[in-house]
């Protein structure tokens, strides 16, 4: 394991929140599974400061939970904020997902190819992980295809939540989690900017059942799991 290399704190503790987020987002983190500071600075080759404080600003994105400095986990969400997360990716991403259409150029369109082509590679050979990190890229090409950045940040807080349970839910969603992904594309390559936004509600309603479904089973008091080591994400 080659210890990251940045000069100073502030950098440090921005790479180390980075790292984190991109773990929450592509669901390398599931609901339970608590997170270890001395371990986390350990196996990331810093001090336990800058761990700390992406930890807090974690807490303060509402992605973690900080319940004493030995009970750091990612939360279950409840229904009525899976409800309101929901709500808020329908209208948001469907907004993403018109401008998408009409800015696209045939190499955003190649990079949306070869994200779902990526995909269904990663659910041929049953890779979870591989899996919802190209999920989540399929998300966010939307609002980055589209040249908006201030909802791409939006998204970002949403995704950070809720990450860990579409990752929880990702096997039992099956063909589901990718199939509505296919007719965001098609809409796309047509210029179809309603079209497109129909697709993306389609997918985060329909595709989602299984994530829906989990929320009616989970809880706060979800046994917690040993978080995984986060150095081997390159991605």
């Amino acid at each position: 394991m080659t210890p990251l290399s940045i000069p100073d704190h502030d950098s440090l503790g921005g790479a180390v929140y980075a790292m984190l987020c991109d773990g929450l987002m592509k669901g390398r983190f599931q609901p339970g599974d608590r997170l270890r500071i001395r371990e986390l600075a350990e196996q990331l080759g810093t001090s336990v400061t800058p761990v700390r404080d992406a930890i807090l600003r974690l807490v303060h994105d509402d992605a973690v939970v900080f319940r004493s400095p030995r009970d750091i986990r990612i939360p279950a969400i409840t229904a009525d904020r899976y409800r309101e997360i929901r709500d808020m990716r329908l209208r948001l991403e469907a907004m993403a997902a018109e401008a998408a259409a009409l800015a696209a150029t045939p190499d955003d369109i190649r990079r949306i190819e070869k994200t779902l082509n990526d995909n269904e590679n990663a659910l041929l050979s049953h890779d979870r992980r591989a899996a919802t990190a190209l999920n989540q890229s399929f998300h966010f090409l939307l609002p980055e295809i589209a040249g908006m950045p201030v909802l791409h940040g939006v998204l970002r807080r949403l995704w950070l939540q809720m990450g860990p349970l579409i990752a929880d839910s990702y096997d039992a969603g099956g063909r589901a989690m990718i199939d509505y992904h296919y007719p965001v594309l098609d809409a796309i390559r047509r210029r179809d900017p309603a079209g497109a936004a129909v697709a993306i509600m389609s997918d985060i309603t329909l595709g989602g059942a299984a994530i829906a479904a989990r929320v009616g089973q989970a809880t706060e008091s979800l046994p917690p799991r040993h978080a995984p080591i986060m150095m081997h994400q390159t991605s």
